[in-house]
């Protein structure tokens, strides 16, 4: 039987020769949890009436969602969080350390042809580098974190193949803004997604990161790319792991292929309230902003702050915009500190946060007033999601956030490169 990248990875970690639609038994190679969603962890584990975790070195919690804490309530949790890693010895992640989707794969917990869970939606990031990953809820991470092993029902999967060049002043946010807006927001659900093609592989690890990530907002359970050489390489300098890349059949079974060419897409911005309303800048340019945003596990990675810094670095920001920037790691915080990135946001009169989740999910660091407009690098526009439900949040590119920045307005950011 021809199978797909999920049904191979999934039948090798059940033992059984699976298809999509089958539901199997299988062994988990990494599991995690982050703040806003550990304490239900921890409960749930200890209603299990087991004394152990199964493997150590298999998990870990990240502190990111709300770090450093903004309230009694949430240090309350942290410090169970804390309590719970040091009695089991488990790895954990703390305040200002990062985004648990950055620092899962870049910590080297997983590799290429990995099963992982994480008590997180975007846990599909790490489909980039050839792992099948998803999110579940706390109680199913509970029962991964005591047994190593959870359920899975073989999902069906599309096939996106991407062919061409990417003009300049477009990115890879741009592309799966793009292919969210032709697919819709349900319309890859419970399904994976098989990423291929030229302008693919033309990708940095890095870029394809963000195009991973935002397959949950099509509703997909994953978002998978096969292991090539840049893939290889990433992996040798992140993970000690040994890896093991999978590839999908030639004639595999895909419930849909859709093909995109790239090379006259325009830079994209998802409108208010859903990802998928997705038009071209172009379209929308003119829009008052009063805040921008550059960051999250989407597009807080070292390439992102280089983009953002070689707009911004002989301009300067709108004087009516609040422009706030967050590393997604300390080490990515401290690279930038290093090549003048921070000194360059700072002086501009950027704010930069501590690595974290704050302004994204809406627990702090610059939480939006009534009627007020955002254009930000982050994965969901929904209403509330940047801590208002009477505010308005748009999607773009770090270069779209960036030039939005200085003009005070959505803007085509190519006018700037």
């Amino acid at each position: 039987m021809n199978k797909t990248i999920a049904e191979k990875i999934l039948s090798d970690h059940s033992g059984k020769n699976l298809k999509n639609g089958d539901i199997a038994i299988c062994d988990v190679d990494f599991c995690f949890g982050q703040d806003g969603t550990s304490s239900i962890i921890i409960d749930s584990f200890e209603k299990l009436g087991v004394n152990k975790i199964f493997d150590k070195s298999k998990f870990c919690i990240v502190i990111d969602h709300n770090s450093p804490s903004p309230s009694i309530g949430t240090s309350t949790i942290h410090k169970k969080i804390r309590n719970f890693t040091k009695k089991y010895n488990a790895k954990l992640y703390d305040i200002g350390v990062g985004v648990c989707h950055e620092l899962v794969p870049a910590m080297g917990h997983v590799t290429a042809g990995d099963l992982v869970l994480g008590a997180d939606s975007h846990t599909c990031t790490y489909g980039a580098i050839n792992v099948f990953s998803t999110g579940v809820g706390s109680t199913d991470l509970a029962l991964t974190l005591a047994t190593g092993k959870n359920w899975f029902k073989v999902p069906e999967t599309i096939k996106v193949i991407a062919s061409g060049k990417l003009p300049k002043g477009v990115y890879s946010k741009d592309m799966i803004l793009n292919i969210i807006g032709n697919i819709s927001a349900g319309g890859a659900t419970y399904k994976s997604v098989e990423f291929s093609g030229g302008a693919i592989s033309s990708l940095s690890v890095e870029a394809r990161f963000t195009i991973s990530n935002m397959t949950v907002e099509m509703g997909a359970k994953c978002g998978i790319m096969e292991c090539d050489d840049k893939t290889s390489l990433w992996l040798k300098k992140h993970s000690k792991k040994k890896s093991r890349p999978v590839s999908s059949d030639k004639n595999a079974n895909y419930c849909d292929v859709r093909e995109y060419d790239v090379s006259k897409l325009e830079p994209q911005v998802a409108r208010p309230h859903t990802v998928d309303n997705v038009c071209s800048v172009r379209e929308i340019k003119g829009v008052k902003i009063d805040q921008a945003y550059l960051g999250t596990c989407t597009n807080g990675r070292m390439e992102d702050l280089v983009i953002a810094a070689n707009i911004l670095k002989n301009r300067s920001l709108h004087p009516g915009v609040r422009f706030i920037v967050a590393p997604a790691s300390k080490m990515i915080y401290l690279e930038a500190l290093s090549k003048g990135i921070i000194d360059l946001f700072v002086k501009k009169g950027a704010v930069v946060l501590a690595p974290g989740c704050g302004p994204c999910v809406g627990t702090g660091g610059g939480i939006l007033g009534d009627g007020e407009v955002a254009i930000s690098s982050a994965n969901r526009n929904f209403k509330g999601r940047m801590g208002n439900p009477n505010a308005f949040i748009y999607l773009g590119s770090p270069a779209t956030v960036t030039a939005s920045a200085i003009e005070g307005k959505i803007t085509d950011p190519r006018k700037y490169l």
